[in-house]
């Protein structure tokens, strides 16, 4: 997933386009799942189950989506495992949801009425849900409704819409939100299949995380399977006004009609991405690999859901320069979807080896500098952040000990540090022997869900110890428990990251801007270090100079977008403001606005403003992002207006160290 990493610096995302080229590949059988799951030792603090005792193997859900209600009714039947005969309860992660009835499967197949109890909410966690069952039944069913407030559904008028014909509802079920949608064992050291049938109004086409049929005709009753088994936050679900188009035998794209043939010249390049990645790691293993392209409201830029990765709007520029997002959902396909994260403190599992995986598939596709501008800019972002972090989650394994938000354990240290440790590897071992390793930890660890302890186990028997004085013992402790960056840590250069900061460097001293034809050629990347590397504020004639010849007030690309608004309202240039407004008002994702509205709060006319685009733009936002902003709003403690900035000196803004 690409979530909201911090509000200062956040990663880059952005490639040059690929060459189509279509290919088959039969489906890979999955491997046999370990004896009942045997998974994380150590326990998820974020999920009420009890994995120790029961785990849910399959569930089936039986569900209706009401679009004017804004819930979702039905039945869930779980096939469990009892891997404790002395115990009696089942215990379930619920949030928001309405619980009419809970039955247990008799031995002779009859449904029986079973006792139960909803605990109060905990803010975070939800409702704890405790099933009384004395017979260990091997199937439970509960029947529920949700609320239409579900922190992870949002339900959209057809106005809020592309097309604006028809509404339009999804799901976003990662850290712990799938919990509000459906009652489950909602921690990723569960992994179970599944099959839906989903009935919903006869206009919209429904899709899930699972087999979806290309051919498929809208009418309104829909069935679903999905074979391999996943963690609860895969789970997911969308319908709306959404049209097929094929990219190659096993990828497509799925959005609104409106949508749809940009959406597939954006990224018409996906197939070679799969092909790359499955050079360096093995078979792709979910069959099929679509993109389901939202409305802008969705809060994050995708979301890995297997054989169906959710995809913002926001990376559509018509250039194909943010279409790397599509290759770090896509790595997720083997790092998070295939070996998961047993829960939230040993996030990097998931998010530092897809970073890592990410950067490989730009590398192999565009060439080291392309991926070398990308480093950089996630690393400079990482270390002005870090600093400011509690020194507990600068671990990539966060101790026990230590109190973690599920939503904040993706963090960039997570993705960036986490990333950084396995360049470090491959740079100690040798990218052929790395390489080799992570192919065969893939394999090893396919469909299950692990902590840092087993990887560290698996990669002291089938890397280190195979390499012995290659690294040390204290080098991995560092890396992985300690806080901050190993001084050791490897470095990376950007050779046109210096022309960048020499044309930058060369506007500040003497206001001549670099000659068209340098930055005619730029790319994404280096208009973002351009941007990233300014300082904190400038001259409104500065900001004028620069608007005039780039035009980045209206820009369509939005990781420019939340650069540019961000320092405009810290200096003071009230030109952008009406661009500013209708930005944050249209898109929801949460990277490109929060610094946005991070910088409006800090005085009270920007605090007046971000409250009059919120008020305008909440109806769209999903619950998420909802949250985030109002509390941001409501814990603001705005400063008087500045005064107006000086011109700074060319010393003055220096850049920063590159990695």
């Amino acid at each position: 997933m690409r979530p909201l990493r911090s509000a200062a610096g956040l990663l880059a995302l952005a490639v040059l386009a690929l060459t189509a080229c279509n290919r088959d590949a039969a489906p890979a059988a999955e491997p046999a799942a370990p004896p009942a799951q045997a998974a994380a030792v150590d326990r998820d603090e974020h999920s009420y189950a009890e994995p120790d005792k029961v785990v849910t193997e399959d569930l089936a859900l039986d569900i209706a989506l009401d679009f004017d209600a804004k819930t979702i009714a039905g039945t869930a039947t779980y096939t469990l495992q009892w891997t404790d005969q002395a115990a009696t309860q089942l215990v379930l992660d619920t949030r928001d949801l309405t619980i009419s009835k809970v039955e247990g499967e008799a031995a002779g197949g009859q449904w029986q009425p079973l006792q139960y109890a909803l605990a109060d909410a905990d803010a975070t966690l939800g409702s704890k849900l405790t099933i009384e069952t004395p017979e260990r039944n091997a199937k439970v069913r509960v029947t529920y409704v949700t609320s239409p407030d579900a922190s992870g559904l949002q339900w959209l008028t057809p106005e809020m819409t592309e097309g604006k014909q028809l509404p339009f509802m999804f799901s976003q079920s990662q850290q712990i939100h799938a919990r509000s949608w459906v009652p489950l064992q909602d921690t990723p050291a569960i992994r179970y299949t599944y099959t839906a049938h989903v009935t919903a109004r006869p206009d919209v086409m429904v899709l899930m995380s699972a087999d979806n049929d290309p051919a498929a005709q809208r009418d309104g009753d829909y069935s679903f399977k999905m074979p391999q088994k996943i963690p609860s936050y895969l789970m997911a679900i969308a319908a709306g006004d959404l049209v097929f188009q094929e990219i190659s035998g096993r990828a497509g794209v799925w959005a609104e009609p409106a949508m749809i043939d940009r959406a597939v010249a954006e990224f018409a390049d996906t197939e070679k991405m799969i092909e790359v990645t499955e050079q360096l790691y093995g078979p792709y293993r979910w069959e099929r690999y679509d993109l389901l392209i939202l409305p802008p409201s969705f809060p994050y830029g995708g979301m890995e859901n297997p054989r169906l990765s959710f995809i913002t709007p926001t990376v559509i520029v018509g250039d194909k320069s943010l279409v790397s997002l599509i290759a770090h959902e896509l790595a997720h396909s083997w790092s998070g979807n295939l070996v998961t994260f047993s829960s939230a403190k040993h996030g990097w599992l998931n998010e530092g080896f897809t970073s890592y995986v990410e950067n490989r598939i730009v590398e192999s596709l565009y060439g080291k500098e392309v991926s070398d501008m990308e480093y950089v800019i996630a690393r400079n972002s990482l270390r002005e952040n870090i600093a400011s972090m509690p020194e507990g989650t600068q671990a990539l394994a966060v101790k026990p000990d230590v109190a973690l938000d599920a939503d904040d354990a993706l963090s960039a240290v997570s993705y960036d540090k986490g990333a950084w440790f396995l360049q470090f590897l491959e740079q100690r071992f040798g990218r052929e022997n790395f390489d080799t390793f992570l192919r065969g930890y893939f394999d090893h660890f396919a469909f299950q869900s692990i902590t840092t302890e087993q990887f560290l186990a698996y990669a002291k028997e089938n890397l280190f110890d195979k390499f012995p004085d290659t690294v040390t013992d204290a080098e991995i402790q560092e890396w992985v428990y300690a806080p901050g960056i190993p001084g050791y840590a490897p470095q990376v250069m950007s050779r046109n990251f210096g022309i960048v900061d020499s044309a930058r460097l060369a506007w500040l001293g003497s206001a001549q801007l670099p000659p068209r034809q340098i930055t005619d050629a730029w790319s994404t990347q280096e208009w973002l270090h351009f941007l990233e590397s300014l300082p904190p504020t400038l001259t409104v004639e500065q900001l004028a100079q620069l608007d005039e010849a780039y035009t980045f007030t209206g820009t369509d690309n939005g990781e420019i977008a939340m650069r540019w608004y961000p320092l405009a309202v810290r200096s003071g240039y009230t030109q952008a403001n009406e661009a500013l407004a209708e930005f944050t008002t249209r898109v929801g994702r949460r990277k490109l606005i929060m610094p946005i509205y991070t910088a409006l709060v800090q005085t009270e006319a920007g605090l007046a403003l971000a409250k009059q685009i919120f008020e305008t733009a909440r109806p769209g936002y999903h619950p998420i992002t909802t949250g985030s902003v109002e509390t941001l709003i409501n814990e603001a403690k705005p400063a008087p207006a500045p005064a107006p900035a000086e011109t700074p000196a060319a010393d003055a803004a220096a850049p920063a160290p590159a990695n």
